[in-house]
């Protein structure tokens, strides 16, 4: 099954996050457990607790389609030891918050080396990071996101991706969500047929289809390799409908959540319709 679905808002309580998602016939969806933009967060009442599991199961969200984004203000490969502990905490904190809801992944940035320290420097911090706060909970996936290269982001290349996983200790417990447009602008070019079983051939080789935990669908403002991350509606950019039909026909993205991140909410789901009718055609 696809579970295919936008990243919806939590305004007002993570429990409206499943009744926004049903509203656009999502059968997945992403959130943020907190505000993304401030470091820190009141904990989760045990009513908003309850009322998420209810409302996950009233409009039937298996919790394997479910992939919270954590704040974009974390850097876990961040190389001033004061700002990168204040990262690991939040870091945490946002794993623990999905223990408590009962989901099974957390999706982020990998982090940057802020010309810094090295690319191999930033890689082993953001592992150890990883490593931490796995040691500190139990049952939630840290989803490393590839990025489009952005600034001085790593995660760009699948290589970088690997590098990473290699160093974390609970291997079961760590995985990828592969961003359409991040790959696009970072240089993979999936727009055509070739060009994506091409791809995805270096990233079984690099990385492995079994890490594969999620995926972002997004179409790319920016040309191919620019390294600039700007998302577009589905068909309308650079990257066009090829690709986003060769995923929901092909059964190894079958279990994992496909998440809209595309600008335009109000269109979200007439996007989500046009998938599902290229998974059936």
């Amino acid at each position: 099954m696809k579970y295919t679905g936008a990243h919806v808002s939590a305004s007002g309580g993570v429990e409206n996050a499943p009744v926004n998602a049903h509203e656009i016939g999502a059968t997945g969806f992403a959130l943020f457990t907190k505000n993304q933009r401030q470091w820190t967060a009141k904990p989760l009442t045990d009513e908003s607790i309850l009322k998420f599991r209810e409302n996950c199961e009233k409009f039937g969200f298996s919790m394997d389609s479910i992939m919270p984004h954590d704040s974009y203000l974390i850097n876990l490969g961040h190389p001033e030891k004061a700002k990168l502990e204040k990262s690991r905490a939040a870091f945490l904190d946002e794993l623990q918050r999905c223990e408590q809801l009962g989901i099974k992944l957390l999706n982020f940035h990998p982090g940057s080396h802020l010309k810094k320290i090295s690319e191999s420097e930033c890689l082993k911090i953001i592992a150890d990071s990883i490593n931490i706060s796995l040691s500190k909970t139990s049952t939630v996936k840290a989803v490393i996101e590839n990025t489009a290269g952005q600034g001085t982001n790593l995660g760009y290349r699948f290589e970088h991706l690997a590098e990473i996983i290699d160093q974390v200790d609970q291997k079961d417990r760590v995985g990828v969500c592969i961003d359409t447009a991040h790959a696009f602008a970072a240089g993979y070019d999936i727009s055509t047929e070739s060009g994506f079983t091409e791809v995805f051939k270096d990233f079984d080789d690099v990385v492995g289809f079994d890490k594969l935990l999620g995926m972002h669908l997004n179409d790319s403002k920016k040309e191919l390799g620019t390294k600039v991350d700007r998302h577009e509606t589905l068909g309308n950019g650079f990257i066009g409908w090829t690709p986003f039909g060769m995923i929901m026909k092909d059964s190894r993205f079958d279990g994992i959540p496909l998440i809209l991140e595309t600008p335009n909410p109000d269109g979200w789901a007439d996007e989500i319709s046009a998938l599902k009718k290229l998974e059936s055609t």
